[in-house]
C-alpha cells in the first residue's frame, strides 16, 4: 500500500518549484519514502493569460499588477536569491509568460505513463531556467519525447481538448479543500501544508500522516502550516 500526497501547483509559480525541492529534501529523509505516491494537481494562477512571446515576465507583471519595470525586476531578483537557497537557478530574463493550460494537460498525460513527477520537474525547469514556451505544442512534444511519451500522442492530445476536464476538476477540488495559494500539499486527505515550507515541516507532516495511515485512521484534510506561496489571484 502507498500513501498519497497531492500537490496543487502551477508551472508559473516560483514558490511551487521551490516547494517541490523542499518537499523532496524531506522525502529523502523519510524512512518510508518508497511507500509515498505523489500526485500533482492542476491550478492556474492566470487562466486568462494570453501567451505573447514578445513580452518578458517583467513587462507582463508590470502591466498586470501596475508595477514599474524596475520594481518588477527587484522582486524577481529576490526570487532568484530564494531559489538559489534550494539549488535552483532561476533565469527570469529568459522566462516567457505563458498560459499554463496545455502544460497541465501534458502533466495529466504524463500521469498515464507514470512519469508525472518527472514531467513536472521538466516543466518547471523549462519555464524558470530554460526560457521555453510552455504553451507551445512543439516544445511540449519535445519534453514528452524526453520522458518516453510518443510524440504523436502528445501532439494529438494537445491539439484536442483532452484532459481539459481533468484540469478543471483539479481546480474545483482545490476550492473544495480550501486552497488559498499554491503550492498546496495534502497528505492522505488528512493534513495540508500550504506554501514552500521548510523541509522540517514537510518531514514532520509525512511522519504524522503516515503513522495514521498505517493505523488506518482517516480524517478530512486540515491546514497545519502556511508558507511562501502564490495566492489564487496570482500574487507571488
Amino acid at each position: 500500500m502507498t500513501m498519497k500526497v497531492e500537490i496543487w501547483s502551477d508551472v508559473m509559480c516560483p514558490f511551487c518549484y521551490i516547494g517541490k525541492r523542499k518537499f523532496e529534501k524531506a522525502l529523502e529523509q523519510f524512512t518510508h519514502k518508497g511507500e509515498i505516491e505523489i500526485r500533482w494537481r492542476s491550478f492556474q494562477l492566470a487562466p486568462d493569460l494570453i501567451t505573447d512571446t514578445t513580452k518578458d515576465v517583467y513587462d507582463y507583471l508590470a502591466e498586470r499588477k501596475g508595477w514599474t519595470r524596475d520594481y518588477t525586476k527587484k522582486v524577481h531578483h529576490q526570487l532568484e536569491v530564494t531559489a538559489k537557497e534550494v539549488g535552483l537557478d532561476y533565469d527570469f530574463d529568459r522566462a516567457i509568460p505563458a498560459n499554463s493550460l496545455k502544460a497541465h494537460r501534458f502533466s495529466h498525460l504524463a500521469a498515464r505513463y507514470h512519469v508525472q513527477d518527472v514531467a513536472e520537474e521538466r516543466l518547471f525547469s523549462a519555464y524558470f531556467k530554460e526560457g521555453k514556451n510552455i504553451d507551445d505544442i512543439a516544445t511540449l512534444v519535445e519534453l514528452g519525447k524526453e520522458l518516453g511519451i510518443p510524440a504523436e500522442e502528445v501532439n494529438n492530445v494537445l491539439q484536442s481538448d483532452e484532459y481539459a476536464k481533468e484540469v478543471q476538476q483539479d481546480i474545483y477540488k482545490a476550492q473544495q479543500v480550501g486552497v488559498r495559494g499554491v503550492p498546496f500539499f495534502v497528505f492522505d486527505n488528512k493534513y495540508a501544508v500550504s506554501g514552500a515550507q521548510p523541509s522540517e515541516v514537510f518531514l514532520q507532516t509525512l511522519k504524522r500522516s503516515y503513522q495514521e495511515f498505517e493505523n488506518e485512521s482517516h480524517t478530512t484534510a486540515s491546514s497545519d502550516a502556511d508558507g511562501a506561496s502564490c495566492s489564487t489571484d496570482g500574487d507571488c
